[in-house]
């Protein structure tokens, strides 16, 4: 079972058909809608300032998430792919964007809607991300725009295929994709 631990008065909230990675550390002032998965070795660290998290959000493999003490909060949006070893330190990040393996997103950046962060990446504090553009490189440039069509189709399979995979977890009859 995954930790889930209050801390300064705040416990946090989780939504309905959430998959928790039980190695997976969930801190403090941390709210999480519906059918979001928090993968092994995952820390999401609400205990200096908040966290909220959408719908369909999937937090892969080895992410930290936390912010700044009274400065900084994090907030995602619904059907966001966070992949393996990033992290997001009191950031913004808007529906159906995708955060790549090993990115880092700073305090006060933001992430539009169907954004890219490329794998790897560094996005500095305060930088502003468009909706539908790609950015990649330490620190993050912008790239090229993303077709909007595109990136919500990528963005909302991904996040369906991870709620598919954490059913394998808890649904052992659950059938794999075709």
């Amino acid at each position: 079972m995954a930790i889930i631990q209050s801390v300064r008065g705040f416990t946090p909230k989780i939504g309905r058909d959430c998959f928790l990675a039980e190695n997976a550390a969930i801190v403090g002032d941390v709210v999480m809608g519906d059918e979001c998965s928090v993968w092994f070795n995952t820390v999401l660290r609400g205990d200096v300032n908040s966290i909220r998290i959408g719908n369909r959000v999937n937090i892969q493999d080895g992410s930290v998430l936390h912010t700044l003490y009274q400065k900084s909060t994090i907030e995602i949006g619904d059907d966001v792919s966070i992949g393996h070893n990033v992290v997001i330190h009191g950031a913004k990040v808007h529906d159906y964007a995708l955060i790549g393996m090993g990115a880092v997103v700073m305090d006060d950046a933001e992430v539009g809607e169907g954004a890219l962060v490329a794998a790897g990446s560094v996005v500095l504090s305060r930088t502003k991300i468009g909706a539908h553009e790609m950015w990649a490189g330490a620190p993050a440039k912008f790239v090229k725009m993303v077709e909007p069509e595109k990136a919500k189709e990528m963005n909302v399979k991904i996040a369906h295929n991870y709620l598919m995979y954490s059913r394998w977890y808890t649904d052992p009859d659950m059938p794999e994709a075709q």
